[in-house]
């Protein structure tokens, strides 16, 4: 019989399968503080549960595994790398930055990923599978545990399409934020979508205070869909109409998130068409000079030429900013450690 994940279950529905397993509904709630406060990675470690307990969880539940195969720490600012191996072999990598505000984890929601963006290298192998709630957690659990420092903001832009796997993503969130658990503030959680409208739609409706970032990449369709396929399904007008609907349901800011590439989105042009499509928003737009991939050949810009780029949205009155470049010295691009290693494997 297969064992059940029990950290993906939420408090209630843990309040409900200790019940069913005819224990006192007390006890879900000290599984649930060692599952997602004290962060035990074995039964074994619930010292105020009864030996009997511990070894009837252990027989019917399992604690996932999301263990650490490599840490690269940045020698340039304090940017760590993880790569984590999951239970059946599988690999994804995560991010810790630290900043004066507090400690943000870049996370990953799928291991690789479908959507076949140009610039991305998490999207080189193709999708091999979703994430299950748990071990988007684990990720957070493992580098807080690493790092000693509680992890106050956490960013859904690892390897992988959150809105591609919405039903675990959402169960995520809801775990995330649960009083009952790490209790992050709904407001330090940002999503990265590429677009997908009926499932952004979907989340507006749930009316959380998460923000929303839109990966944009492009000033018109016709270069989003160059550099982004998913463009093909859906419109560039489709998609900021979704935007605006989350910005209604929510109250909450959009993020646009625009990669910059030298010669194919950051012209003067290009400028001028963000501008006529941005202005009239309630939205932040965060410029991303490209990282290299050696799979690509898609060239940075210079500091001037993104800074000259900046500086024409902002007079037109948009709220701009360059993504500092955190973590260069180490392998920076998503996906990019992941792939190491799986070509390294492969040879």
């Amino acid at each position: 019989m297969e064992k059940k994940d029990i950290v993906s279950y939420n408090y209630d529905e843990l309040q409900d399968e200790i019940k069913s397993i005819g224990e006192k509904p007390f006890r879900a709630k000290q599984i649930y503080a060692w599952l997602h406060e004290k962060l035990a990675e074995e039964f074994d470690e619930m010292t105020n549960l009864s030996k009997a307990l511990r070894e009837k969880l252990d027989q019917a539940y399992e604690i996932r595994k999301v263990k650490v195969v490599a840490h690269q720490i940045s020698k340039v600012d304090p940017t760590e790398k993880f790569l984590f191996e999951l239970e059946d072999g599988n690999r994804i990598e995560s991010v810790l930055m630290k900043y004066k505000h507090g400690n943000s984890v870049c996370i990953s929601s799928q291991v690789g990923c479908r959507m076949g963006c140009a610039f991305c290298a998490s999207t080189i192998g193709g999708l091999v599978r979703n994430l299950s709630p748990s071990e988007m957690l684990g990720q957070i659990y493992q580098i807080q545990k690493i790092s000693g420092e509680r992890v106050s903001n956490v960013v859904i832009m690892g390897t992988g399409e959150p809105m591609d796997n919405y039903d675990n993503f959402l169960k995520f969130i809801h775990l995330l934020t649960d009083e009952h658990g790490l209790n992050i503030s709904q407001r330090n959680v940002t999503v990265s979508t590429c677009g997908i409208v009926p499932k952004m739609k979907e989340l507006a409706k749930e009316h959380l205070q998460i923000t929303l970032a839109l990966s944009l990449h492009g000033s018109n369709q016709e270069k989003r869909r160059k550099l982004m396929p998913v463009a093909n399904k859906y419109d560039i007008t489709e998609v900021l109409a979704a935007c605006d609907e989350y910005f209604k349901e929510t109250g909450r800011r959009v993020s646009f998130e625009y990669s910059l590439v030298h010669g194919v989105n950051d012209t003067d042009e290009d400028a001028q068409e963000l501008i006529h499509l941005l202005k009239h928003k309630n939205c932040h737009i965060n410029l991303i000079p490209v990282n290299p991939v050696k799979e690509r050949d898609f060239v940075r810009p210079s500091r001037k030429s993104a800074l000259n780029f900046k500086n024409k949205l902002e007079k037109s009155g948009i709220n701009v900013t360059i993504r500092r470049e955190m973590g260069s010295d180490i392998d920076g691009a998503c996906g990019q450690l992941r792939r190491r290693y799986v070509e390294t494997e492969g040879e």
